[in-house]
């Protein structure tokens, strides 16, 4: 019966229906990339490897959030951030494993972990320990500090150092690839910050009246094209340059 309910998709609400969706997709995604590992070369396995673990810890949450808000309507804060503090640090390592060849060291892979995850923890407090009712104050603060994660990231994939070891990989295909996924930071990561703004206390939500109910269904549609597509991008590189490998 519980079951029953669980899987019951109410027509009218759009939030519930990103959540399932959201689940399948994560989750078909990940069996595809796991599966792809075995057709391109040696070095781009890893790559393809953290691409499936990305979208496949994804689906575990979405499974537990999913339940948690059809039996409750809430935002499950909670768990959202915790697979956010396993995902968005893995979607950095792709950075250094796509230039790794090029020079990248593993200082910039720990800068890039460490710029995601003050990102993360910021926005949780901003989120989670916003007083009852809603500060705007405490919502504007936290989330000027977890920005500040955001630009080292934005900045360091467009013009930093994973941008100019792209340039210097001697291949197109990994520099474009590169671009690629720095516009996902700029224009796909850039809704996450919606949602936290619609949420009580926060820009949005003040001026505009959009309510936190707003914030799910930004952050479902963020999460499946920013995960999936980053992937996606991986694997086109891997590909590629797979056969350029085998046609030499």
């Amino acid at each position: 019966m519980l079951l029953l309910e669980v899987l019951s998709i109410p027509k009218d609400d759009p939030i519930a229906f990103t959540f399932f969706t959201g689940y399948m997709a994560m989750m078909a995604a990940s069996v595809f990339f796991f599966f792809e590992r075995g057709s391109v070369d040696g070095k781009w396995k890893l790559s393809l490897l953290v691409s499936g673990l990305i979208t496949g810890i994804a689906a575990v949450h979405y499974f537990y959030m999913r339940d948690y808000y059809m039996a409750t309507g809430e935002n499950p804060t909670a768990l959202r951030y915790i697979d956010w503090t396993l995902t968005v640090p893995l979607m950095c390592v792709e950075f250094y494993l796509l230039t790794k060849a090029a020079g990248a060291k593993t200082s910039l892979l720990w800068k890039l972990i460490l710029a995601s995850v003050w990102m993360l923890v910021a926005g949780y407090i901003g989120e989670a320990f916003n007083p009852e009712g809603g500060s705007t104050s405490h919502s504007v603060i936290w989330g000027f500090i977890s920005t500040i994660g955001y630009i080292y990231v934005l900045y360091t994939a467009w013009f930093g150092e994973v941008a100019q070891l792209a340039k210097n990989s001697n291949s197109p295909v990994i520099e474009q690839g590169v671009r690629y996924l720095a516009w996902f930071v700029l224009v796909g990561w850039a809704i996450y910050p919606i949602g936290y703004m619609c949420m009580p206390g926060g820009w949005l939500n003040v001026a505009l009246g959009w309510e936190s109910s707003n914030v799910d269904l930004f952050y479902n549609i963020a999460d499946a094209i920013n995960k999936i597509g980053f992937g996606l991008v991986v694997y086109n590189i891997a590909i590629q340059e797979t056969a350029k490998l085998r046609a030499a």
